[in-house]
């Protein structure tokens, strides 16, 4: 007897967003997180001249809209603007911990903002520079096991630990393409090992760490086949220890196994979403313009995918910043078969 494993499958659920500078919709998504009761924290960084599109967005998973927070700032290339308590000017990345207390990057700022589940702001952190514990350029955020913020200081080229409270823990990484060396990174993730991943952007692959920095594996190399990588901007792991990764410059989402062999690929097959189609009922002469338009057929293919989140129900949920939306797949679990030589 022999036994084959056939490899996970994903079925496409549905979109969630719309382009708006304000309330059910996002504005350039750039970052999610999973919280509590089918919550969802997803990031707008929008445009430089659009303060008001600078938010952090509470919706579900079935595109029920919560409600929003944090306050948008724009600096016009002036460097002495100084931003107040519980604002952003270039959010990059969100994360919860163990409360539910939101944490948000922000990449102008070089700190750290704090907000709890319903969007108060609690307290920021943050120095910007290159010694131990000061940053720059920070991008992306993950929790581990011991509630403990993994912070990617991109243009420092490292990792560094933090406490909730910004208390520096330990760090690793350094520039350059070696093993343990990175090229501004972007994305973190944690796995239930409390393994780390980090999509390491410029030299085109995602790298993993023991949860004291040790390097373990490298996966993805430059290209754009299967299992090359063209600027990956984000990393998830699911229960099983699958690989996800958010392949930017590809415009695709690529899966690969526990030990890093490519798996699976996705190119997107968005629909209108929930919100979409109430802005679209509300002017029907908006649906005519649809019908008429030319290469509508491609809306529904990623468009730099640059973060990606999967939750404990094997959903995998992909942020596409140009598009506004968020697509969402089920993973379909492998299956096993037994037979005869």
């Amino acid at each position: 007897m022999t036994t084959q494993t056939v490899t996970p499958s994903f079925q496409y659920s549905h979109s969630i967003g719309r382009g708006e500078f304000s309330g059910p919709g996002f504005r350039n998504p750039v970052a999610l997180a999973r919280g509590e009761g089918g919550l969802m924290y997803v990031v707008s960084r929008s445009y430089e001249y659009r303060p008001d599109g600078k938010r952090v967005t509470i919706c579900t998973v079935d595109e029920e809209y919560v409600g929003e927070f944090a306050r948008g700032v724009t600096t016009a290339g002036d460097t002495s603007i100084v931003a107040s308590d519980g604002s952003l000017i270039w959010p990059t990345a969100i994360a919860l911990d163990s409360n539910q207390n939101v944490y948000v990057a922000d990449e102008w700022l070089n700190r750290i903002s704090i907000f709890d589940k319903d969007g108060e702001w609690l307290g920021k952190w943050g120095t910007e520079g290159s010694g131990d514990g000061e940053i720059d350029r920070p991008s992306g955020l993950a929790f581990d096991g011991d509630d403990n913020l993994l912070l990617v200081d991109s243009v420092n080229s490292r990792i560094q630990k933090f406490t909730k409270d910004g208390k520096f823990l330990a760090k690793w990484g350094s520039e350059g393409s070696g093993e343990g060396q990175f090229k501004l990174p972007w994305g973190i993730a944690v796995d239930s090992d409390q393994n780390v991943y980090v999509a390491d952007w410029r030299n085109d692959r995602v790298q993993k760490f023991t949860t004291d920095g040790q390097f373990l594996m490298s996966l993805g190399h430059s290209g754009n086949g299967d299992g090359q990588l063209d600027r990956p901007t984000g990393v998830a792991v699911d229960k099983q220890g699958y690989i996800y990764v958010a392949d930017w410059g590809n415009d695709r989402l690529q899966v690969f196994s526990p030990e890093g062999d490519f798996v699976a690929k996705l190119t997107g097959d968005g629909t209108i979403s929930k919100w979409g189609k109430d802005k679209l009922d509300a002017n029907v002469e908006m649906w005519h313009e649809r019908e008429i338009a030319q290469g509508i057929e491609r809306e529904k293919l990623f468009w730099g995918p640059i973060a990606v989140s999967v939750d404990a129900e094997d959903r995998v949920f992909v942020v596409e910043s140009a598009r506004n939306r968020i697509q969402v797949y089920q993973k379909q679990e492998p299956v096993f078969f037994g037979g005869r030589l």
